[in-house]
């Protein structure tokens, strides 16, 4: 009966068109009634509670360096290399994509902030050059999903603080699954331009490379820095944020000169009115994630699954297909904040290694992001692109299906996860 209530006001508030922050404590509210529990100062002290965390610190820095690296020109310089390494190849603007959203993912964190630069500045070059444009939109928003699962990550931020598991090792275990998502958009888009008849540019030259990555190499160092910070404990996450911002508008406003003091100012307040919405999500979120624990609402969950709890391959397929679904309805940061304290003691049961189950549980979550109604990166293509969304829509298809295919080779084989995870966390 508590799950019904909890879910059931949850969904009403949505469907009332509530902002979903808001729909978490309208939710929190009514079990805290059913339960004969209400308190105002309890709920007032669960909303402070649930951003005074150290490592939550970490969201509002990549936001900012997202920002500036966007503004400040790193993202431009980024997509200018990739043009010049993969651009005379046939179907080469693809390529380029893939390859631009990798090396933006390892610097942001942010399908939305990758997306967006992605589609901004490919798009209309990839519709000029001939490709169509619902088939470039849809790569362009597969590629900006890779974000999230590259480190640094702000979703797995708030997966490691909702689930008090280490956002470093979950850092190093993303980066196999990144990589993999990329070579399966490769593999997908060559067998799409087969179709197109697209004649690529020439060929850069060796002078022209060397131009590009002299004018790139300050950006390139910055997940060099981080990465090797991480590994050696050298800096945490959360002074990670910190590096990553400071070093973004050090290279932006002293080497590059692309960003001035006046732009500063609306980088700032850009970031800061983003961060402000993520927090009072979490913020939110923390209320509800209270009230689970004490509803003892894992149990009920634990309850639904035993069929499957014996076997951690059907579990994990069980769980994935519940959050590819619940994808379809909501966006990933409420989505991973609600259903964290719901599946993390399911999943402790099962003796799934709660980092491996952090991966694929963003991953689905980022699969989310391209499906309607909400597919939020969907939506951000279809702005930049001034299309209808169905049109994205339907161009994603293909580049999807190539990310649930990746999503499931690491469900049936986890050493793809775990192993990689353990040599580069040094555990």
């Amino acid at each position: 009966m508590t799950l019904f209530i909890f879910v059931g006001s949850l969904l009403a508030a949505m469907a009332l068109g509530i902002p979903i922050a808001f729909a978490l404590l309208i939710s929190g509210v009514a079990l805290m009634l059913h339960m004969d529990m209400f308190d105002a100062q309890i709920l007032a002290q669960n909303v402070v509670n649930g951003t005074d965390s150290f490592p939550l610190l970490a969201i509002p820095f990549f936001m900012l360096a997202g920002e500036i690296m966007n503004v400040g020109g790193l993202s431009q310089r980024i997509v200018q290399l990739a043009m010049r390494l993969v651009g005379h190849k046939r179907g080469g603007l693809g390529y380029v994509t893939i390859l631009a959203a990798v090396l933006m993912a390892a610097l942001s964190g942010s399908a939305v902030a990758d997306t967006a630069a992605l589609a901004v500045l490919l798009l209309p070059m990839m519709v000029k050059a001939g490709h169509d444009k619902a088939r470039a939109a849809g790569l362009i928003a597969s590629a900006g999903i890779i974000a999230p699962i590259i480190p640094p990550s702000i979703a797995f931020v708030i997966f490691g603080v909702a689930a008090n598991v280490s956002i470093s090792k979950l850092f190093m275990a993303g980066i196999v699954p990144g990589l993999m998502m990329a070579v399966a958009l490769a593999f997908t888009w060559a067998w799409v331009a087969q179709r197109e008849n697209v004649e690529p540019p020439p060929k850069a030259t060796r002078a022209e490379v060397m131009v590009a990555l002299k004018e790139s190499v300050w950006a390139l160092f910055l997940p060099v820095i981080i990465l090797v910070g991480l590994k050696f404990g050298i800096f945490t996450p959360t002074e990670a944020g910190v590096v990553a911002a400071v070093y973004a508008l050090a290279v932006s406003v002293f080497v590059y000169r692309s960003l001035g003091w006046r732009e500063v100012r609306e980088v700032l307040t850009s970031a800061a009115k983003t961060t402000s919405v993520i927090m009072f999500l979490v913020a939110a979120a923390m209320v509800s994630a209270w009230l689970i624990t004490v509803a003892d609402i894992p149990s009920d969950m634990i309850r639904l699954l035993e069929p499957v709890m014996g076997n951690q391959t059907l579990l994990m397929l069980s769980i994935m297909l519940l959050i590819v679904v619940i994808g379809t309805a909501m966006d990933m940061t409420p989505t991973v904040l609600i259903m964290t304290p719901v599946l993390m003691p399911v999943v402790r049961e099962a003796g799934i290694d709660p980092v491996y189950f952090g991966v694929l549980f963003v991953m689905c979550n980022v699969i989310g992001l391209l499906t309607p109604p909400v597919g939020t990166v969907l939506n951000v293509v279809a702005g930049a692109g001034r299309m209808k969304l169905d049109a994205v829509a339907r161009g994603v298809l293909p580049f999807m299906a190539a990310q649930v295919t990746v999503m499931l080779l690491l469900v049936f084989f986890p050493a793809l996860v775990t192993v990689p995870a353990r040599w580069l966390s040094g555990s």
